[in-house]
């Protein structure tokens, strides 16, 4: 089952039961798939890597939104943002924490042959590649300069 249709099957199961949060999370994601389906170039298709980088790029936007509210004092407005997600984020792959991914920026770092922080570039570059979908780029890249900060 594609993401389409797991998204399709929750939000029928979320308007039954008239779950306002999860169905309004639901219809963006929708929103979302069909807008890059319909895209140029996107053949009408998604590729799974595709269907997690849309999600992530949900998240990010919802999580930058988040940050903006709660300077704002618009608890209101947070709290949504919170709901949605929770919701998008059932989808995507488990995150690993930063004691998980240490240990693998390590070995890159190691592979790069990167020795201070002016070799970030290099170890952004396969970083990004190796953990695309597994860590947010915002992540990686505190702890790769932490790493080659050391």
């Amino acid at each position: 089952m594609n993401l389409e249709q797991k998204i399709m099957a929750e939000l029928k199961t979320a308007m039954l039961a008239k779950d306002e949060k999860a169905t309004r999370s639901l219809r963006a994601i929708k929103a979302a798939i069909i807008l890059a389906k319909t895209a140029e170039g996107a053949g009408g298709e998604l590729k799974e890597a595709d269907e997690i980088k849309l999600l992530q790029k949900m998240v990010k936007q919802r999580k930058d939104s988040l940050e903006i509210y709660q300077q704002q004092n618009r608890n209101d407005l947070a709290q949504k943002e919170l709901e949605e997600i929770e919701v998008i984020e059932r989808f995507l792959p488990k995150q690993l924490t930063a004691e998980e991914l240490r240990p693998e920026l390590l070995k890159i770092i190691e592979q790069t042959g990167a020795s201070s922080s002016a070799d970030m570039g290099k170890v952004m570059g396969v970083a990004t590649k190796q953990l695309s979908g597994k860590a947010d780029g915002k992540t990686i890249s505190a702890l790769v300069k932490e790493l080659l900060n050391k």
